[in-house]
C-alpha cells in the first residue's frame, strides 16, 4: 500500500495552523551568529569540508537577506550547491521519503509552483517573523525539494528569513529535532522554539 502523501498533509496543516500566536523576538546586541558557532563547533569537528561548505553557504543565504533577494526554489538552489559542492543542484524528479520511509512526499506537475508560492509568503507582513521562519524551514522540511542536503536547506531558509527581519539566533542546535508533516502542534512549538532562541544569551 503506498504510504499517505505527508506533503498534502503538511498543506492542509500549514493552512490551519494559527501563525500569529508566535512571540516576538529580540534582537541580541551581542551580534553572536549562532548557526557560525554551530558550524565552528560540532559540525567541523565531524567534518572539516561539511563545515565550510556550510558556511559559504551561509554568506550567500546573509547576502541575499540583505539585499530582499525574493525567496524561491532558484535562490535555495545556488546555497544548495554550495552546501553540497555539486554544480547542479535540481528540483527532485520524483517521490520523496524520510524518516525511514515513514513520510512520503508527493510530485506533481505543480510541486515545484507550489513551493515558490509558499516560499512567497515568508514576506508577509500579517504574519510574526517568528512564524514565518517556522513555517518556512517546515515548507523545505515537507516538500523535500532536493535530492539529499534539505534539513541543511531548511535551516539556512529558516536564517534568510530572520536575518531580512536583522534577526540572528545566538543559537541553533535546538532547532534540529525531528518535525512531523502531520503535527500542528510541532509546527506551532518551532516557532515558539524561536522566540526563546532569540532572546537566549550565553
Amino acid at each position: 500500500m503506498t504510504a499517505t502523501d505527508s506533503l498534502s498533509v503538511w498543506m492542509r496543516v500549514r493552512r490551519e495552523a494559527d501563525w500569529h500566536c508566535a512571540p516576538a523576538l529580540q534582537r541580541d546586541p551581542s551580534g553572536r551568529d549562532g548557526f557560525r558557532s554551530w558550524c565552528e563547533g560540532p559540525v567541523r569537528l565531524r567534518d572539516p569540508l561539511r563545515a565550510e561548505r556550510l558556511l559559504a553557504a551561509h554568506t550567500l543565504a546573509r547576502e541575499d537577506a540583505a539585499r530582499r533577494t525574493p525567496l524561491n526554489f532558484a535562490l535555495l538552489a545556488g546555497w544548495q550547491r554550495e552546501v553540497l559542492g555539486a554544480t547542479e543542484a535540481p528540483f527532485r524528479a520524483s517521490d520523496a521519503y524520510a524518516k525511514a520511509g515513514r513520510e512520503r512526499y508527493g510530485l506533481t506537475p505543480r510541486t515545484r509552483a507550489d513551493f515558490d508560492s509558499c516560499l512567497r509568503e515568508t514576506t508577509d507582513p500579517d504574519v510574526p517573523p517568528a512564524a514565518r521562519a517556522a513555517r518556512a524551514y517546515l515548507d523545505v522540511a515537507f516538500f523535500h525539494p532536493f535530492t539529499d542536503g534539505n534539513a541543511r536547506a531548511a535551516l539556512l531558509t529558516l536564517v534568510h528569513v530572520l536575518a531580512r527581519e536583522d534577526i540572528v539566533l545566538p543559537e541553533v542546535g535546538p532547532l534540529q529535532t525531528t518535525r512531523y508533516a502531520d503535527d500542528p502542534a510541532g509546527a506551532a512549538d518551532l516557532a515558539a522554539l524561536i522566540g526563546v532562541l532569540s532572546r537566549r544569551r550565553p
